[in-house]
């Protein structure tokens, strides 16, 4: 009896022993590389998040500055653009008003270079209209003091000017002017421009003799100058 409960303390120590080594394995394997290293990766994602937003914001103002709106115009006078955009309104088309400063044309300036004080433009002043050339003292600008011969339309005219008074000793000079002129335009919010089919176009078009309508960059406003 003896040896059996000697046997029984041994087989107890040695299973207390084993189970005590299966308990850290065991815990061992409770977090595996796969996931420390998933773990990981959504750290990193979660670093990343900022940069993809701010990528996405930069794409979403791309994509509305390469958008395309309907431009409905061009009126001389702002109360015509107006009426259009209420009539629009009436048919719940969004849109707004925008002002256009566009070249219509150029104008060529002959004059004479200032000289080196008042009073010798005005003696060169009294020199041209004694030969009957019609002509002023520029007041102000960058050709203050100098001689104005006039302003003409056509180059052809500014030309004949030009030779009258080379012939006659002078040294003129030209300098083109740009002719600006301001049209009112009635641009459409993107999206709107498809409840205006060609019926509505010519229904408009009968009521404004001006409209032209034109397929445009939403930020870009400018419009071609129109030559007579």
């Amino acid at each position: 009896m003896r040896w059996l409960f000697l046997l029984l303390l041994v087989l107890n120590a040695f299973y207390y022993v084993w189970h005590q080594q299966q308990v850290p394995m065991e815990a061992q394997k409770a977090d595996p590389l796969a996931q420390y290293q998933a773990r990981e990766q959504d750290i990193r994602l979660l670093s990343e998040a900022p940069d993809k937003a701010k990528r996405k914001a930069v794409e979403a103002t791309a994509e509305a500055e390469q958008s395309v709106c309907l431009f409905l115009g061009n009126f001389e006078v702002r109360d015509t653009a107006e009426t259009l955009r209420q009539r629009l309104a009436g048919l719940d088309v969004d849109s707004e008003i925008q002002e256009v400063d566009a070249v219509s044309g150029v104008d060529f300036w002959v004059y004479l270079p200032p000289l080196a004080s008042r009073s010798a433009s005005l003696r060169q002043l009294k020199e041209l209209q004694a030969r009957q050339i019609d002509s002023f003292v520029i007041a102000e600008g960058d050709l203050e003091n100098g001689i104005s011969l006039g302003i003409f339309p056509r180059y052809e005219s500014a030309e004949s000017v030009m030779d009258r008074l080379s012939a006659a000793g002078y040294e003129p000079s030209l300098r083109k002017l740009s002719r600006n002129q301001r049209s009112f335009w009635v641009r459409v919010e993107p999206g709107h421009e498809r409840i205006i089919d060609d019926g509505l176009l010519a229904s408009l078009a009968a009521s404004f003799s001006e409209l032209r309508h034109e397929m445009k960059p939403c930020q870009a406003v400018d419009m071609e100058p129109q030559f007579e």
